[in-house]
């Protein structure tokens, strides 16, 4: 013990230089009161102990290693794990924000391979990696077309349009950006109504800013008339904002550049494999044709982005603390670009539309198929209408979402962008046999509906008003639905084999408060 003692001694502990460091605070500034009170924090005293828990919080996490994720505009697609190696490599994970640039040439390097990378796939003449997520690369965006239009003395350009049928944080950015917003409609087909596009932006060319359009639509479909869309925004003065959002059913079919689009953010967490989880990390770098290069975000301290141009004002400034962004998870986009490689990525998008058309084609005797483009068909996600069922069965878009977690399947995307609908994608990375899966999912949901419609079931108590049946509540003494314990539980043959089983209940269950203390 006496040569452990001497031998692994270390001088410079937090308890040493605690006075002088607690001194050199304000008394403002010192907290005196309780943290980290809640007894999570002093229950676990051991590394097997806490692994185990974070297991077990694990264990009750629905992933893509369970099943798949047709979250519609959220392309939870594969995260390969060769992708994921170099977040945990030293020479990636251990780099500061701020490290000297030629300390870190390496990484610079793949800075700027994966930005000429991301500008062939896009079309655009430069990219800054600096935007955090979707949202901030959509609001950068906006403030590269405002400080474009400032150096050209067009201070009063500050009418943003954007259709209903754009992403939903688009008016959320532009508002940010203190710009005015006139929405345009749609046809029945799901088509930006162009008609009213052009009055719209006849009725504004002296202040059109932007029009911010996102391709192929929230609909699900490939806009007919984009090239004249942006056409008659260009001949009004404005520039053309794309959202990238749905960019995995373009990739090596067009891009924004070729489409006509003068910048565009890239949700590199949907068409270029960062994971989804936790709420992030997100990453949506921009591309900008050569004119919109000089406004691109910079930084106060790393040279970056975009340049002051002689008599003109000076480029956007930062969008966030880190010159690069979220630089660590970078490598994963450049990963699964260079593995793919052209011919990769481009098959990556026909996989993806294929998939998307046969589930459509599966489910459309079942389910209205919403919008569809003037082929027929839809691009890389569709709407399945479900607004019919709620006057014929009293059905609403959450029932079926919470009994699809019966069937062991995340629910898509819900009531969203048409209220009382559900909006599917699929991605290439899942097989027939899954996609198969979640279609008979959802047509044994059709039945158990058409049972409610016939009177069979009960309208108001049956298994799509009771779902999700966890088996704590399966498992209890009492069981009074109507309908038997199996049903409730395993409602598909293939779930007998394996089935993930949801961890809570609906709020009206007389069981919820069991289920949630089972779930604490």
């Amino acid at each position: 013990m006496m040569f452990w003692q001497q031998r692994f001694q270390v001088d410079f502990t937090a308890e040493s230089i605690a006075p002088e460091v607690s001194s050199s605070i304000p008394p403002s500034l010192v907290r005196d009161s309780p943290y980290l009170t809640h007894p999570i924090f002093s229950m676990y005293h051991t590394e097997h102990e806490l692994l185990r828990y974070l297991h077990k919080l694990q264990s009750k996490d629905l992933s893509l290693c369970h099943s798949m994720i047709p979250l519609g505009s959220c392309t939870m697609k594969l995260n390969a794990t060769v992708e994921m190696m170099p977040v945990t490599d030293p020479k990636f994970a251990n780099m500061h924000p701020f490290a000297p640039i030629d300390q870190a040439a390496g990484y610079h390097e793949m800075f700027d391979n994966l930005g000429d990378l991301l500008n062939t796939i896009t079309g655009f003449d430069s990219f800054s990696l600096q935007p955090n997520a979707g949202a901030s690369g959509e609001y950068a965006g906006l403030m590269v077309i405002r400080a474009y239009h400032k150096a050209r003395g067009d201070h009063h350009r500050n009418v943003c349009i954007i259709p209903v049928s754009a992403h939903g944080t688009n008016p959320a950015s532009a508002a940010m950006c203190g710009m005015k917003i006139v929405a345009v409609g749609t046809d029945a087909k799901g088509n930006i109504n162009i008609e009213e596009l052009r009055k719209a932006a006849e009725a504004n060319k002296d202040n059109l800013s932007a029009l911010m359009v996102t391709y192929p639509s929230t609909h699900g479909v490939y806009e007919e008339g984009i090239d004249e869309i942006c056409r008659i925004i260009h001949e009004n003065g404005g520039q053309v904002y794309m959202d990238g959002a749905n960019m995995n059913a373009q990739v090596g079919l067009t891009s924004p550049g070729f489409i006509g689009a003068d910048v565009c953010h890239l949700n590199l967490h949907k068409t270029f494999c960062i994971p989804h989880g936790g709420g992030g990390p997100g990453m949506g770098p921009i591309g900008v044709k050569k004119h919109l290069a000089p406004f691109l975000p910079s930084h106060p301290v790393i040279p970056t982005g975009g340049f002051p141009l002689p008599e003109k004002t000076d480029p956007l400034g930062s969008i966030s603390a880190a010159p690069w962004g979220s630089a660590l998870i970078l490598p994963i986009s450049y990963t699964y670009i260079a593995m793919m490689g052209s011919q990769g990525l481009t098959e990556a998008s026909k996989i993806a539309i294929l998939n998307a058309n046969y589930m459509a084609k599966r489910l459309e005797k079942h389910y209205p198929v919403l919008f569809r483009g003037v082929n027929g068909t839809v691009a890389h996600e569709f709407i399945i209408d479900l607004r019919g069922f709620k006057a014929t069965a009293g059905i609403e878009p959450e029932d079926v979402a919470k009994r699809l977690m019966d069937y062991g399947f995340h629910g898509p995307t819900m009531s969203w962008p048409v209220p009382g609908t559900l909006m599917i994608e699929p991605t290439e990375s899942e097989s027939k046999a899954e996609l198969d899966r979640f279609c008979d999912a959802l047509i044994s949901i059709r039945e158990e509906i058409a049972e409610v419609e016939n009177g069979k079931a009960d309208a108001h108590n049956n298994v799509l008003k009771g779902a999700p049946h966890p088996p704590q509540l399966l498992m209890g003494d009492a069981w009074t639905k109507p309908y038997s314990r199996e049903y409730a539980a395993f409602p598909a043959a293939w779930l007998r084999g394996a089935k993930f089983w949801p961890t809570t209940c609906t709020d009206s269950s007389k069981a919820f408060t069991h289920c949630l203390q089972f779930i604490l």
